[in-house]
């Protein structure tokens, strides 16, 4: 003899009380909650990253963050690398040009055109690539030391700076691979326009 079990329907409105109380207790959680409690911690151990790393200069006003790159169009600043997007933070990218793209050749041939016209010191045989070729997200707030020291030359003229106090001062502001192991050395640019600066003041 065979038995069959039976099941109760739920009634339709108390389907839909759970799924509206499903609802607000994930939104109560996931939408509240949780970003409260990581933003509070965030902000208590990693209170400087957490506010979007802001450097201040001497003074104490806000120039920037060490994570976004600037444009400096003063020759006798430090100069970063090229931004398709004007390091415009609200997206960031590239154009993405393959080597063989006629726009890529030409955007390098006018770069190395003002490389040639402002340091006219340094050969282009000493034009390191991190300052003709523009970085995946085209934020990059970092060159290369020896982009750096391409030109010292440069702002030692316009400056009327040693370069060997220049030399030192991008050594100071060079930061090392990470843990010691990952990725390469690398110097801030907005930093080490910061130092030279103040290096600037203290000559006056």
């Amino acid at each position: 003899m065979k038995t069959t079990a039976k099941f109760e329907e739920m009634p339709h409105g108390s389907i839909w009380m759970m799924a509206l109380r499903s609802s607000l207790l994930l939104i109560i959680v996931c939408g509240l909650a949780y970003p409260l409690a990581s933003t509070g911690l965030a902000q208590l151990i990693f209170p400087y990253q957490a506010n979007g790393s802001m450097i201040k200069d001497s003074s104490g006003r806000t120039v920037g963050s060490e994570l976004i790159g600037q444009t400096f169009a003063d020759p006798s600043f430090f100069q970063g690398r090229i931004s398709s997007i004007d390091n415009n933070a609200a997206g960031s990218g590239s154009n993405n040009y393959a080597p063989s793209n006629p726009e890529l050749l030409k955007r390098v041939q006018a770069s190395v055109a003002r490389w040639e016209k402002e340091n006219p010191q340094v050969p282009i045989a000493r034009l390191p690539v991190d300052l003709i070729t523009n970085s995946g997200s085209g934020l990059d707030p970092h060159i290369s030391p020896a982009a750096a020291e391409a030109q010292i030359p440069r702002i030692g003229a316009l400056r009327q700076l040693p370069e060997e106090q220049l030399k030192q001062l991008v050594e100071k502001n060079t930061e090392g691979r990470d843990l010691g192991v990952f990725g390469e050395k690398r110097v801030n640019v907005l930093k080490l326009n910061l130092a030279l600066q103040e290096l600037a003041l203290t000559k006056k």
